[in-house]
Protein backbone atom coordinates (compact mmCIF):
# COMPACT_ATOMS: atom_id res chain seq x y z
CA UNK A 1 0.00 0.00 0.00
CA UNK A 2 1.53 3.29 -1.08
CA UNK A 3 2.25 5.86 1.58
CA UNK A 4 0.10 8.96 1.30
CA UNK A 5 1.87 11.92 -0.15
CA UNK A 6 1.93 15.03 1.98
CA UNK A 7 0.65 18.17 0.38
CA UNK A 8 3.42 20.67 -0.41
CA UNK A 9 3.77 23.58 1.97
CA UNK A 10 3.66 27.19 1.02
CA UNK A 11 7.42 27.36 0.55
CA UNK A 12 7.67 23.94 -1.10
CA UNK A 13 5.23 24.44 -3.97
CA UNK A 14 6.95 23.12 -7.14
CA UNK A 15 5.71 25.98 -9.33
CA UNK A 16 6.87 28.83 -7.10
CA UNK A 17 10.51 28.96 -8.30
CA UNK A 18 9.24 29.01 -11.87
CA UNK A 19 6.79 31.78 -11.02
CA UNK A 20 9.54 33.84 -9.41
CA UNK A 21 11.84 33.29 -12.40
CA UNK A 22 9.04 34.28 -14.78
CA UNK A 23 8.37 37.40 -12.75
CA UNK A 24 12.06 38.34 -12.89
CA UNK A 25 12.15 37.87 -16.67
CA UNK A 26 9.02 39.96 -17.13
CA UNK A 27 10.47 42.75 -14.99
CA UNK A 28 13.67 42.74 -17.02
CA UNK A 29 11.74 42.81 -20.32
CA UNK A 30 9.58 45.67 -19.04
CA UNK A 31 12.64 47.72 -18.10
CA UNK A 32 14.29 46.97 -21.44
CA UNK A 33 11.15 48.08 -23.30
CA UNK A 34 11.10 51.33 -21.31
CA UNK A 35 14.78 51.99 -22.09
CA UNK A 36 14.19 51.31 -25.80
CA UNK A 37 11.30 53.77 -25.69
CA UNK A 38 13.53 56.41 -24.03
CA UNK A 39 16.23 55.92 -26.68
CA UNK A 40 13.67 56.12 -29.50
CA UNK A 41 12.15 59.29 -28.06
CA UNK A 42 15.61 60.87 -27.74
CA UNK A 43 16.37 59.93 -31.34
CA UNK A 44 13.11 61.47 -32.56
CA UNK A 45 13.81 64.69 -30.65
CA UNK A 46 17.30 64.82 -32.15
CA UNK A 47 15.95 64.40 -35.64
CA UNK A 48 13.46 67.23 -35.10
CA UNK A 49 16.12 69.51 -33.63
CA UNK A 50 18.52 68.80 -36.50
CA UNK A 51 15.78 69.46 -39.05
CA UNK A 52 14.73 72.73 -37.46
CA UNK A 53 18.19 74.02 -36.55
CA UNK A 54 19.52 76.80 -38.72
CA UNK A 55 22.77 78.66 -38.03
CA UNK A 56 24.59 81.03 -40.38
CA UNK A 57 27.80 79.47 -41.70
CA UNK A 58 27.00 75.94 -40.48
CA UNK A 59 26.93 72.87 -42.70
CA UNK A 60 23.36 72.09 -43.78
CA UNK A 61 22.11 68.86 -42.23
CA UNK A 62 22.40 65.83 -44.48
CA UNK A 63 21.78 62.11 -44.14
CA UNK A 64 24.98 61.66 -42.13
CA UNK A 65 23.85 64.32 -39.66
CA UNK A 66 20.59 62.45 -39.08
CA UNK A 67 22.56 59.19 -38.78
CA UNK A 68 24.75 60.70 -36.07
CA UNK A 69 21.63 62.02 -34.33
CA UNK A 70 20.25 58.48 -34.15
CA UNK A 71 23.58 56.77 -33.31
CA UNK A 72 24.20 59.01 -30.32
CA UNK A 73 20.95 57.77 -28.75
CA UNK A 74 21.50 54.02 -29.34
CA UNK A 75 23.69 53.52 -26.19
CA UNK A 76 20.88 54.98 -24.08
CA UNK A 77 19.29 51.49 -24.14
CA UNK A 78 21.98 50.37 -21.64
CA UNK A 79 21.97 53.45 -19.40
CA UNK A 80 20.83 51.45 -16.32
CA UNK A 81 23.57 48.80 -16.36
CA UNK A 82 26.49 50.87 -17.75
CA UNK A 83 25.74 54.51 -16.90
CA UNK A 84 29.26 55.94 -17.19
CA UNK A 85 30.09 53.98 -20.36
CA UNK A 86 26.82 55.07 -21.99
CA UNK A 87 27.44 58.68 -20.94
CA UNK A 88 30.89 58.64 -22.53
CA UNK A 89 29.69 56.89 -25.72
CA UNK A 90 26.87 59.39 -26.24
CA UNK A 91 29.28 62.25 -25.55
CA UNK A 92 31.79 60.99 -28.12
CA UNK A 93 29.18 60.79 -30.90
CA UNK A 94 27.73 64.16 -29.87
CA UNK A 95 31.22 65.71 -29.96
CA UNK A 96 31.74 64.24 -33.43
CA UNK A 97 28.46 65.86 -34.55
CA UNK A 98 29.57 69.27 -33.25
CA UNK A 99 33.05 68.86 -34.81
CA UNK A 100 31.55 68.48 -38.31
CA UNK A 101 30.02 71.96 -37.95
CA UNK A 102 26.42 70.82 -38.23
CA UNK A 103 23.75 73.13 -36.77
CA UNK A 104 23.93 73.22 -32.98
CA UNK A 105 21.40 71.44 -30.79
CA UNK A 106 20.99 70.94 -27.05
CA UNK A 107 23.00 68.04 -25.60
CA UNK A 108 20.40 67.43 -22.88
CA UNK A 109 18.07 65.57 -25.24
CA UNK A 110 20.78 62.91 -25.60
CA UNK A 111 22.46 63.03 -22.20
CA UNK A 112 19.43 63.33 -19.87
CA UNK A 113 18.94 59.59 -19.25
CA UNK A 114 22.70 58.76 -18.97
CA UNK A 115 23.20 61.75 -16.64
CA UNK A 116 20.38 60.63 -14.35
CA UNK A 117 21.62 57.02 -14.22
CA UNK A 118 25.24 58.06 -13.64
CA UNK A 119 24.32 60.31 -10.70
CA UNK A 120 21.92 57.69 -9.33
CA UNK A 121 24.77 55.16 -9.44
CA UNK A 122 27.05 57.50 -7.45
CA UNK A 123 29.13 58.95 -10.33
CA UNK A 124 28.29 62.60 -9.73
CA UNK A 125 31.73 63.86 -10.77
CA UNK A 126 31.53 62.16 -14.15
CA UNK A 127 28.12 63.66 -14.81
CA UNK A 128 29.10 67.19 -13.80
CA UNK A 129 32.37 66.95 -15.73
CA UNK A 130 30.76 65.86 -19.00
CA UNK A 131 27.96 68.42 -18.84
CA UNK A 132 30.37 71.16 -17.80
CA UNK A 133 32.66 70.33 -20.72
CA UNK A 134 29.89 70.67 -23.29
CA UNK A 135 28.41 73.88 -21.89
CA UNK A 136 31.76 75.53 -21.23
CA UNK A 137 33.00 74.62 -24.69
CA UNK A 138 29.82 75.92 -26.32
CA UNK A 139 29.97 79.12 -24.28
CA UNK A 140 33.57 79.82 -25.34
CA UNK A 141 32.76 79.18 -28.98
CA UNK A 142 29.78 81.53 -28.89
CA UNK A 143 31.75 84.28 -27.14
CA UNK A 144 35.05 83.98 -29.03
CA UNK A 145 34.00 82.96 -32.53
CA UNK A 146 30.55 84.48 -32.88
CA UNK A 147 31.50 87.60 -30.90
CA UNK A 148 28.38 87.54 -28.68
CA UNK A 149 28.39 89.48 -25.45
CA UNK A 150 29.24 87.28 -22.42
CA UNK A 151 25.95 88.00 -20.61
CA UNK A 152 23.95 87.45 -23.77
CA UNK A 153 25.79 84.17 -24.30
CA UNK A 154 24.80 83.10 -20.77
CA UNK A 155 21.16 83.66 -21.69
CA UNK A 156 21.61 81.38 -24.71
CA UNK A 157 22.63 78.45 -22.49
CA UNK A 158 20.53 79.31 -19.43
CA UNK A 159 17.46 77.18 -20.19
CA UNK A 160 19.42 74.08 -21.23
CA UNK A 161 21.83 74.53 -18.32
CA UNK A 162 18.94 74.72 -15.86
CA UNK A 163 17.50 71.54 -17.36
CA UNK A 164 20.85 69.76 -16.97
CA UNK A 165 21.10 70.88 -13.34
CA UNK A 166 17.54 69.68 -12.70
CA UNK A 167 18.36 66.21 -14.10
CA UNK A 168 21.51 65.96 -11.96
CA UNK A 169 19.67 67.08 -8.83
CA UNK A 170 16.87 64.59 -9.48
CA UNK A 171 19.37 61.76 -9.78
CA UNK A 172 21.10 62.84 -6.58
CA UNK A 173 17.80 63.01 -4.68
CA UNK A 174 16.81 59.52 -5.82
CA UNK A 175 20.25 58.17 -4.90
CA UNK A 176 20.14 59.79 -1.45
CA UNK A 177 16.69 58.41 -0.70
CA UNK A 178 17.75 54.93 -1.76
CA UNK A 179 20.91 55.17 0.37
CA UNK A 180 18.82 56.39 3.32
CA UNK A 181 16.40 53.48 2.91
CA UNK A 182 19.29 50.99 2.78
CA UNK A 183 20.91 52.56 5.84
CA UNK A 184 17.61 52.42 7.70
CA UNK A 185 17.18 48.76 6.83
CA UNK A 186 20.71 48.03 7.99
CA UNK A 187 20.13 49.86 11.28
CA UNK A 188 16.91 47.94 11.82
CA UNK A 189 18.72 44.68 11.15
CA UNK A 190 21.53 45.56 13.57
CA UNK A 191 18.99 46.68 16.19
CA UNK A 192 17.11 43.38 15.81
CA UNK A 193 20.35 41.42 16.21
CA UNK A 194 21.29 43.45 19.29
CA UNK A 195 17.86 42.82 20.79
CA UNK A 196 18.28 39.08 20.20
CA UNK A 197 21.76 39.12 21.77
CA UNK A 198 20.50 41.12 24.75
CA UNK A 199 17.56 38.74 25.19
CA UNK A 200 19.87 35.73 25.05
CA UNK A 201 22.18 37.37 27.59
CA UNK A 202 19.28 38.09 29.92
CA UNK A 203 18.10 34.49 29.63
CA UNK A 204 21.59 33.22 30.43
CA UNK A 205 21.89 35.55 33.42
CA UNK A 206 18.47 34.47 34.68
CA UNK A 207 19.49 30.81 34.39
CA UNK A 208 22.70 31.44 36.33
CA UNK A 209 20.82 33.36 39.03
CA UNK A 210 18.12 30.71 39.33
CA UNK A 211 20.69 27.92 39.52
CA UNK A 212 22.56 29.83 42.21
CA UNK A 213 19.37 30.42 44.21
CA UNK A 214 18.43 26.73 43.95
CA UNK A 215 21.90 25.66 45.02
CA UNK A 216 21.96 27.95 48.04
CA UNK A 217 18.45 27.11 49.17
CA UNK A 218 18.49 23.35 48.64
CA UNK A 219 22.06 22.81 49.84
CA UNK A 220 21.49 24.50 53.18
CA UNK A 221 18.12 22.87 53.79
CA UNK A 222 19.23 19.39 52.79
CA UNK A 223 22.37 19.64 54.93
CA UNK A 224 20.25 20.56 57.92
CA UNK A 225 17.83 17.71 57.18
CA UNK A 226 20.72 15.25 56.94
CA UNK A 227 22.20 16.25 60.26
CA UNK A 228 18.82 16.20 62.00
CA UNK A 229 17.91 12.82 60.52
CA UNK A 230 21.19 11.40 61.75
CA UNK A 231 20.48 12.77 65.21
CA UNK A 232 16.94 11.38 65.18
CA UNK A 233 18.09 7.91 64.19
CA UNK A 234 20.82 7.89 66.80
CA UNK A 235 18.57 9.05 69.66
CA UNK A 236 15.68 6.86 68.58
CA UNK A 237 17.89 3.81 68.82
CA UNK A 238 18.62 4.54 72.47
CA UNK A 239 15.26 5.77 73.74
CA UNK A 240 12.18 5.71 71.49
CA UNK A 241 10.23 7.85 73.91
CA UNK A 242 12.85 10.55 74.25
CA UNK A 243 11.78 14.13 73.73
CA UNK A 244 14.88 14.67 71.65
CA UNK A 245 13.43 12.41 68.96
CA UNK A 246 10.34 14.52 68.71
CA UNK A 247 12.39 17.73 68.65
CA UNK A 248 14.65 16.41 65.89
CA UNK A 249 11.74 15.19 63.81
CA UNK A 250 9.94 18.51 64.26
CA UNK A 251 13.01 20.35 63.08
CA UNK A 252 13.19 18.07 60.04
CA UNK A 253 9.57 18.81 59.23
CA UNK A 254 9.93 22.58 59.59
CA UNK A 255 13.15 22.66 57.59
CA UNK A 256 11.54 20.68 54.80
CA UNK A 257 8.61 23.05 54.67
CA UNK A 258 10.95 26.04 54.60
CA UNK A 259 12.98 24.45 51.78
CA UNK A 260 9.85 23.93 49.72
CA UNK A 261 8.74 27.50 50.34
CA UNK A 262 12.16 28.92 49.41
CA UNK A 263 12.26 26.82 46.27
CA UNK A 264 8.81 28.08 45.31
CA UNK A 265 9.97 31.68 45.74
CA UNK A 266 13.07 30.98 43.67
CA UNK A 267 11.17 29.32 40.86
CA UNK A 268 8.84 32.30 40.87
CA UNK A 269 11.65 34.16 39.14
CA UNK A 270 10.97 31.97 36.11
CA UNK A 271 7.37 33.13 35.98
CA UNK A 272 8.14 36.83 36.32
CA UNK A 273 11.65 38.24 36.21
CA UNK A 274 10.20 41.68 36.89
CA UNK A 275 7.99 40.46 39.74
CA UNK A 276 7.81 41.74 43.27
CA UNK A 277 10.80 40.99 45.47
CA UNK A 278 8.78 40.86 48.69
CA UNK A 279 9.21 37.62 50.61
CA UNK A 280 12.68 36.91 49.24
CA UNK A 281 15.35 36.16 51.85
CA UNK A 282 17.32 38.98 53.47
CA UNK A 283 19.37 39.69 56.56
CA UNK A 284 16.21 39.99 58.63
CA UNK A 285 16.05 36.18 58.44
CA UNK A 286 19.60 35.76 59.81
CA UNK A 287 18.51 34.99 63.41
CA UNK A 288 16.22 32.21 62.17
CA UNK A 289 19.08 30.83 60.06
CA UNK A 290 21.45 30.83 63.03
CA UNK A 291 18.85 29.07 65.22
CA UNK A 292 18.36 26.40 62.56
CA UNK A 293 22.11 25.71 62.45
CA UNK A 294 22.25 25.60 66.25
CA UNK A 295 19.37 23.13 66.25
CA UNK A 296 21.37 21.00 63.84
CA UNK A 297 24.06 20.66 66.49
CA UNK A 298 26.58 23.38 65.59
CA UNK A 299 27.02 26.18 68.16
CA UNK A 300 26.98 29.52 66.37
CA UNK A 301 28.10 32.83 67.87
CA UNK A 302 26.44 35.80 66.10
CA UNK A 303 27.84 39.34 66.37
CA UNK A 304 26.18 42.31 64.66
CA UNK A 305 27.73 45.78 64.81
CA UNK A 306 26.60 49.08 63.33
CA UNK A 307 23.20 50.09 62.01
CA UNK A 308 21.69 48.27 59.07
CA UNK A 309 20.19 51.44 57.61
CA UNK A 310 19.10 51.19 53.99
CA UNK A 311 20.52 48.29 51.97
CA UNK A 312 19.74 47.67 48.33
CA UNK A 313 17.44 44.69 47.93
CA UNK A 314 19.98 42.78 45.84
CA UNK A 315 22.70 43.44 48.45
CA UNK A 316 20.46 42.34 51.32
CA UNK A 317 19.57 39.13 49.50
CA UNK A 318 23.18 38.41 48.49
CA UNK A 319 24.43 38.93 52.06
CA UNK A 320 21.91 36.44 53.41
CA UNK A 321 22.77 33.89 50.72
CA UNK A 322 26.50 34.18 51.45
CA UNK A 323 25.88 33.62 55.16
CA UNK A 324 23.53 30.74 54.42
CA UNK A 325 25.96 29.00 52.07
CA UNK A 326 28.90 29.48 54.48
CA UNK A 327 26.98 27.96 57.39
CA UNK A 328 25.87 25.13 55.11
CA UNK A 329 29.53 24.43 54.36
CA UNK A 330 30.22 24.37 58.09
CA UNK A 331 27.53 21.70 58.53
CA UNK A 332 28.76 19.66 55.59
CA UNK A 333 32.55 19.90 55.88
CA UNK A 334 33.62 21.06 59.36
CA UNK A 335 32.99 17.78 61.15
CA UNK A 336 31.89 17.10 64.77
CA UNK A 337 32.62 19.26 67.79
CA UNK A 338 32.89 22.36 65.63
CA UNK A 339 31.93 25.90 66.56
CA UNK A 340 31.11 28.76 64.16
CA UNK A 341 31.38 32.51 64.52
CA UNK A 342 29.35 34.89 62.36
CA UNK A 343 30.13 38.60 62.27
CA UNK A 344 28.02 41.18 60.43
CA UNK A 345 29.43 44.73 60.49
CA UNK A 346 27.33 47.50 58.98
CA UNK A 347 29.60 50.26 57.65
CA UNK A 348 28.70 53.68 56.21
CA UNK A 349 29.25 52.51 52.64
CA UNK A 350 28.66 48.79 52.89
CA UNK A 351 28.35 45.66 55.00
CA UNK A 352 31.19 43.32 55.98
CA UNK A 353 30.55 39.61 56.56
CA UNK A 354 32.81 37.03 58.19
CA UNK A 355 32.04 33.37 58.90
CA UNK A 356 34.74 31.40 60.70
CA UNK A 357 34.81 27.92 62.17
CA UNK A 358 37.37 25.92 64.15
CA UNK A 359 36.93 22.70 62.22
CA UNK A 360 39.54 20.86 60.12
CA UNK A 361 38.64 22.71 56.88
CA UNK A 362 35.88 23.86 54.59
CA UNK A 363 34.87 23.59 50.97
CA UNK A 364 37.76 23.50 48.52
CA UNK A 365 38.37 26.50 46.27
CA UNK A 366 36.51 26.12 42.97
CA UNK A 367 33.46 24.44 44.45
CA UNK A 368 30.04 25.57 43.30
CA UNK A 369 29.25 27.12 46.66
CA UNK A 370 32.38 29.30 46.84
CA UNK A 371 32.10 30.24 43.18
CA UNK A 372 28.47 31.23 43.68
CA UNK A 373 29.32 33.40 46.69
CA UNK A 374 32.17 35.06 44.81
CA UNK A 375 29.89 35.76 41.82
CA UNK A 376 27.29 37.31 44.11
CA UNK A 377 29.77 39.61 45.83
CA UNK A 378 31.74 40.70 42.76
CA UNK A 379 28.59 41.07 40.69
CA UNK A 380 27.42 43.76 43.13
CA UNK A 381 30.78 45.55 43.15
CA UNK A 382 32.03 43.95 46.36
CA UNK A 383 34.84 41.55 47.29
CA UNK A 384 35.10 37.97 48.51
CA UNK A 385 37.82 35.81 50.08
CA UNK A 386 37.79 32.28 51.46
CA UNK A 387 40.53 30.10 52.89
CA UNK A 388 42.04 28.46 55.95
CA UNK A 389 42.16 30.63 59.06
CA UNK A 390 45.36 31.63 60.87
CA UNK A 391 44.52 29.49 63.89
CA UNK A 392 42.95 26.65 61.89
CA UNK A 393 39.46 26.15 60.61
CA UNK A 394 38.06 27.97 57.59
CA UNK A 395 37.21 31.66 57.15
CA UNK A 396 34.89 33.25 54.60
CA UNK A 397 34.94 37.06 54.34
CA UNK A 398 32.90 39.28 52.04
CA UNK A 399 32.22 42.99 51.65
CA UNK A 400 29.19 44.35 49.81
CA UNK A 401 28.35 47.97 49.01
CA UNK A 402 25.08 49.39 50.26
CA UNK A 403 23.91 50.02 46.69
CA UNK A 404 24.49 47.46 43.95
CA UNK A 405 27.05 48.44 41.32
Amino acid sequence: MAAPRSSPGRNDHPTRPAVRAYGGVMTGLRRYAIDVGIAAAAGAVNAIMIHEAAEPGSVPPDAFAYTLGVLMTVPVVMHRSRPVAVLMACSVVLFAYYSLDYPGMSPISVLAAPLFSAVNAGHLRWAVGVVGMFFLGGYLIVVLQEKIEPLQAVSVFLANGALAVAVILLGEVVRSRRALAEETQERLRIAAEEREIAAARRVAEDRVRIARELHDTVAHSMATITVQARTALHVHGEDPASDQVRTALSTIRETSRRALRDMGDTLGVLRSVQGDDQGRPGLERLPALVEAVRAAGVPVELTVTGTSGRLAQAVDRAAYRILQESLTNVLRHAGPEVRARVTVAYEPDGVALEIADDGPGGEQEGGHGLNGMRERAEGLGGSFTAGPGDGGGFVVAAWLPRSAA
